[in-house]
């Protein structure tokens, strides 16, 4: 009998230990995740001047939107602290807002017919697309791990543990306003 305080002890430390253990995990799987998004993400921007130049020479009508995707290809590829939940959602947006403006100028490239019969346009339209269904996939990896995180430093005692963890709660992946809403490509095709 004097010795199942003791192990009562032993069995709460222990209990204690596994969910820290836990949400570090966790944590690190989210960061984890999230440096996948920022791989596929620098895998778009790698392929984005080679969409410009050859829309470029095409596209003499269409330089605000040119220059508005080379000016959030700027932004996106900022450094960030990914342990900065607000920072990681600034990335995110930015990142978000390079995607819209992308499916924008994909979307202007139809109006052009020697552009759209274009081999090498082609070859990169379809190697976007490539790209963006594995940033989408990294995105769905994100926010998965988000909420497996999440949900282990806001339930108790996680959310007792969490500071000793250097866990906070992190955002997810949420597609902007203009994303969300349908494309008008007749604007486009005038």
């Amino acid at each position: 009998m004097e010795y199942l305080p003791i192990a009562v002890v032993i069995a709460v430390v222990a209990l204690l230990y596994f969910w820290y253990a836990g949400i570090v995990s966790k944590r690190n799987k989210a960061r984890e995740s999230l440096s996948g998004i920022d791989v596929q993400l620098k895998k778009r921007s790698n392929l984005i001047p080679n969409v410009l130049t050859i829309a470029k020479r095409f596209m003499e009508h269409e330089k605000e939107l040119l220059t508005g995707v080379t000016e959030l290809r700027t932004r996106a590829d900022s450094d960030y602290n990914a342990a900065d939940p607000d920072a990681v959602k600034e990335h995110l947006q930015a990142a978000s807002a390079l995607g819209s403006q992308m499916g924008r100028l994909m979307i202007a490239v139809e109006a052009y017919p020697d552009l759209k019969s274009d081999e090498a346009m082609l070859q990169a339209q379809r190697t976007y697309s490539e790209v963006e269904a594995q940033i989408a996939a990294a995105r769905r990896f994100y926010n998965a791990s988000v909420t497996r995180l999440n949900n282990a430093i806001e339930i108790f005692p996680g959310n007792l543990l969490a500071g000793l963890a250097n866990a906070k709660v992190m955002p997810f992946y949420e597609a902007d306003e203009e994303s969300k809403g349908p494309v008008d490509a007749s604007s486009f095709l005038n």
